[in-house]
C-alpha cells in the first residue's frame, strides 16, 4: 500500500485524457483519492499498490513518466557485487530497471518520476555493503525540460503554420475575393491547385501533426478516445475525402467532389498553436517554483570525525552539525548550537529587518545569515523543512483544477465519443434515406470535420494556464486553484504591510537630537561609524545622512558588540551607537529623548540610540517607508467599489 504518491505522466493533452486516468486511477483496488490535473500533468493519488497503479495507468495510455538517475558505486569487485547491487536497487519501490557496470563503477536507475529519491537508492546501496554518491547534479533536469518541451512546441508549431499558410491562402482566397480565384483557375489550374495542396497538408499531418495520430489512434484501439483521437479522426476524415476527391473522382457521387485539406492543415496548426501556448505558460509557472527551490543551498559544511566536509543537501541527516558563514544561505531547518547573528528571513516572513539568533534559537533553511558564523544541528530534512512545504504548497495551489476546469474535462469526456455517435447515426441516416453510402460517408465525414477541434477543450485549460503562468511572472501566485476563478466575485481586497504597501527595506523616518547638539555634526560621526559596519541597520542611517548632504566623518577605531551596537572613537570623542540595551548597559542616561522614544515605539518603529562622549545625543526612528505608488493603488480600488484592509503585525498605531 501506498499512502500519498505524485506521479508525472505522458500524453496527457485535454480534458477527456484527464477524465481517462482518473477514472482508471479509481478502479485500481484500495485507491482512496485520485486526482489528475493537466497543468503540470501529474497524478495525486493516495491509497493503492504502485505496480498496480503503474499498471493500470500504462493500460490507459497514460503511462507514468520514468527519469534515468545515475550513482557512482564504490567497492565493486566481481559479477557478484553486480548483481547484489542490482538487486537491492530493484526492490525500491519505484524503480522500473537498475543496471550496474562493473567498469565504470556506475549504477543506471530507471524510476518512477518522483517516486524513488536519490537518497532512497543509496541507502539501498549501503544496505547492500556499497557505498554511492549522485554522479551528477540535476538540479536542473526540470527546467531543461520545460525549455525543451517549449522549444519542440514552438518547432512544430512553426512547421505546420508554414505548410499551412499556402494552402489556407489558395483555397480560401478563392472564396473571399472570385478574382483571385479565377486567376488560380487561369494559371496553375484546379487540378495543380488541389496537389499543391495535398502535398502541403500532407506534409503537415503526418509531420508536425503526427502526435495526434501516434496518440489518437492507439487510444481509439484502447476504446479510450480522447481529443487527439477527435483530432486524428476529424483531420484524417478530411485528408482522406480529399484525397478521394482528387485521384479517384469517379467514387465520389455527382457533385460532391471537394477538397477540404485547408481545414485538415488549419486543424493541426491551431491545436499545435494551443499547445505551444500551454507549454510557455507551464514553464513560467514552473519558474515561481524552481525560483523558491534555488533558495535553499545545494551543499552543506557538515562536522565530521575527520573534519569540515562539503556534503549535498540530499545526504544530510537529523543530527548532523553544519557550519554557516557569514553572508551565507542556512541550508537547513535546525537549532543554533554555538554563535551569534542576524537572520534574513523576508523570504519567510517578509519583515525587512533581520532577526537575531543564537545557542538554542531555530533557523530555518533558505534563510540569510549575517555577519555571524553559526553552528546547526539539523532538525528536519527533505520534505519535512519549511522551504520544501513551501514549494509544496505552491505546486499544490498552481495544479489545483479550477471549478470552470472540472466541468470542462466533464464535457469534453462525453463529447468526444458523443461526436463519434453522432457521426455513426449520421451514416446510418443517410443510409435508411436511400442515399446511398457515397453520400452517407461525406455526410458522417462533415459531421467530424465540423467537430474538430472541441473550442473547450482547448480555450479552458490553455486560458487557465496562460493566466496563472502569467500571474506567476508578475509574482502573483494563488494560494488555491479555484481563486482565479473567484476573482470577478472580489469585494474585499488585504494587503500584507511589509514589502507589499511598503518598500520592504529600513529607512530613518524620524531623527531628533538633544538640546546642544549640532544635528550636521552628529549625523556625520553616525553615518562615519555605520560606514565601518555590516549591520543591517547601517546602510540606512548612512543613508539618512546622504540625503541631507552629510559626509561620513573621520573615525579612529570602531568595535562591534554583537545584539548591542558599536562603540567607535572619533577626533569629538567616544561614540556608541545602539539599542537601548546598550544605553542601559553603558549606564547612559536617554530620558532627555525619551519622548522620541516612546513615540517610535508607539508607531512600532525601530530605535537606535547615538550617545557622545557619555550623553544621549541623538535618536534615529528606523521604519519600513511606504512606496509611493501605495497611495494610488488604494484609491483606485476604492474608486472600483472595492473595500481594502491591511494585514499586519503591527501594533493598531
Amino acid at each position: 500500500m501506498t499512502a500519498h504518491v505524485t506521479l508525472h505522466l505522458e500524453n496527457l493533452s485535454c480534458g477527456a485524457c484527464v477524465g481517462r486516468a482518473e477514472a482508471a486511477l479509481s478502479a485500481v483496488p484500495d485507491v482512496v483519492s485520485a486526482r489528475v490535473n493537466l497543468a503540470d500533468r501529474s497524478a495525486h493519488i493516495s491509497g493503492g499498490a504502485l505496480g498496480d497503479i503503474q499498471s493500470a495507468l500504462a493500460k490507459a495510455g497514460y503511462p507514468a513518466r520514468h527519469a534515468a538517475i545515475e550513482l557512482s558505486v564504490e567497492g565493486l569487485h566481481c559479477a557478484s557485487c553486480v548483481g547484489r547491487v542490482e538487486t537491492a536497487l530493484i526492490a525500491v519501490p519505484g524503480v522500473a530497471e537498475a543496471r550496474v557496470n562493473l567498469a565504470t563503477q556506475r549504477a543506471l536507475v530507471d524510476t518512477i518520476e518522483g517516486v524513488a529519491p536519490v537518497d532512497a537508492l543509496i541507502h539501498a546501496i549501503e544496505q547492500s555493503g556499497f557505498t554511492a554518491h549522485p554522479l551528477t547534479d540535476d538540479r536542473d533536469a526540470e527546467a531543461d525540460r520545460q525549455t525543451a518541451e517549449i522549444e519542440q512546441s514552438r518547432q512544430r508549431m512553426l512547421v505546420a503554420a508554414a505548410l499551412t499558410l499556402p494552402v489556407f491562402v489558395v483555397e480560401m482566397g478563392g472564396h473571399l475575393i472570385p478574382a483571385f480565384h479565377h486567376w488560380i483557375m487561369a494559371t496553375i489550374g484546379m487540378q495543380t491547385s488541389w496537389m499543391v495542396q495535398f502535398a502541403l497538408a500532407s506534409a503537415v499531418l503526418f509531420g508536425p501533426g503526427r502526435i495526434f495520430l501516434s496518440h489518437g489512434l492507439p487510444a481509439l484501439v484502447r476504446r479510450a478516445p480522447d481529443m487527439n483521437s477527435l483530432v486524428a479522426l476529424g483531420t484524417l476524415a478530411a485528408w482522406g475525402f480529399s484525397t478521394v476527391s482528387l485521384f479517384l473522382p469517379d467514387l465520389m457521387p455527382q457533385g460532391a467532389r471537394a477538397v477540404y485539406f485547408e481545414a485538415a492543415a488549419v486543424i493541426v496548426t491551431l491545436i499545435l498553436i494551443g499547445r505551444w501556448l500551454e507549454a510557455r505558460a507551464r514553464g513560467r509557472t514552473g519558474a515561481a517554483i524552481r525560483a523558491l527551490v534555488d533558495l535553499q543551498p545545494q551543499t552543506a559544511q557538515v562536522e565530521t570525525d575527520s573534519g569540515l566536509t562539503a556534503r549535498p543537501i540530499g545526504l544530510i541527516g537529523v543530527g548532523d552539525i553544519v557550519q554557516v558563514k557569514p553572508g551565507e544561505r542556512i541550508p537547513v531547518d535546525g537549532t543554533v548550537r554555538s554563535g551569534t547573528s542576524t537572520v534574513d528571513e523576508s523570504m519567510l516572513t517578509g519583515e525587512p529587518l533581520p532577526v537575531e539568533k543564537t545557542t538554542g534559537d531555530w533557523v530555518v533553511g533558505g534563510t540569510l545569515n549575517g555577519t555571524g558564523a553559526l553552528r546547526i544541528e539539523t532538525g528536519k530534512v527533505g520534505g519535512d523543512t519549511m522551504l520544501a512545504q513551501i514549494v509544496t504548497m505552491v505546486g499544490a495551489a498552481q495544479a489545483a483544477r479550477l471549478p470552470i476546469q472540472a466541468l470542462a474535462d466533464k464535457v469534453v469526456a462525453v463529447f468526444v465519443p458523443a461526436v463519434l455517435a453522432v457521426a455513426v447515426v449520421t451514416v446510418l441516416g443517410w443510409l435508411l434515406a436511400g442515399q446511398g453510402i457515397d453520400r452517407a460517408l461525406v455526410a458522417g465525414v462533415s459531421v467530424l470535420i465540423i467537430a474538430c477541434p472541441c473550442a473547450m477543450g482547448l480555450a479552458t485549460p490553455t486560458s487557465i494556464m496562460v493566466g496563472t503562468g502569467r500571474a506567476a511572472q508578475l509574482g502573483v501566485l494563488f494560494r488555491r486553484g479555484e481563486a482565479l476563478q473567484r476573482l470577478d466575485s472580489v469585494r474585499v481586497v488585504a494587503f500584507d504591510k511589509t514589502g507589499t504597501l511598503t518598500r520592504g527595506e529600513p529607512t530613518v523616518t524620524v531623527m531628533d537630537t538633544a538640546a546642544g547638539i549640532d544635528r550636521a555634526k552628529i549625523m556625520g560621526l553616525v553615518a562615519g561609524a555605520e560606514m565601518l559596519s555590516e549591520h543591517p541597520l547601517a546602510q540606512a542611517l548612512v543613508s539618512a545622512a546622504e540625503a541631507e548632504g552629510i559626509a561620513p566623518a573621520k573615525i579612529t577605531t570602531m568595535q562591534a558588540k554583537a545584539g548591542f551596537g558599536l562603540r567607535a572613537e572619533t577626533q569629538t570623542g567616544p561614540l556608541l551607537i545602539g539599542a537601548l540595551r546598550l544605553m542601559d548597559a553603558e549606564n547612559i542616561d536617554t530620558s532627555p529623548l525619551r519622548h522620541a522614544i516612546d513615540a517610535a515605539h508607539a508607531r512600532g518603529a525601530t530605535v537606535v540610540v547615538a550617545a557622545l562622549n557619555g550623553e544621549v545625543a541623538a535618536v534615529y526612528t528606523v521604519a519600513d517607508a511606504i512606496k509611493p505608488e501605495a497611495h494610488e493603488t488604494v484609491d483606485t480600488l476604492h474608486a472600483m467599489g472595492l473595500e481594502v484592509a491591511m494585514i499586519t503585525g503591527d501594533g493598531e498605531a
